[in-house]
């Protein structure tokens, strides 16, 4: 099976800046997309970016100019470099992963922006 670990969340202030890891270990195709996903206290997890490892990448408005994601298709791990951070940003963020028809996700790592 295909396993995530994500690394990199913790608490930061507004304006602050965090880099969230996730290195995907296991048998799967070259071809795929990996991403992050956010989930905040009682509401719908919702997509903060994802890049396909040709470089096509996607990103939520709310995070647009903010973050950045990026990959290492050597280390088969995707990073999310997250500045000018936001309360609204405080979430649980889960790595996710497609690849030969099938998706995975991460256990989840918490991000807190607060003062």
């Amino acid at each position: 099976q295909v396993q995530l670990v994500e690394s990199g969340g913790g608490l930061a202030q507004p304006g602050g800046s965090l880099r969230l890891s996730c290195a995907a270990s296991g048998s799967f195709f070259t071809n795929n997309v990996m991403g992050w996903y956010r989930q905040a206290p009682g509401k719908q997890r919702e997509l903060a970016a994802t890049m396909h490892t040709g470089g096509n990448t996607n990103y939520a408005d709310s995070v647009k100019g903010r973050f950045t994601i990026s990959r290492d298709n050597a280390k088969n791990t995707v990073y999310l470099q997250m500045n000018s951070l936001k309360p609204e940003d405080t979430a649980v963020y889960y790595c996710h992963f497609i690849a030969g028809g099938r998706q995975y996700w991460g256990q989840g790592t918490q991000v807190i922006v607060s003062s």
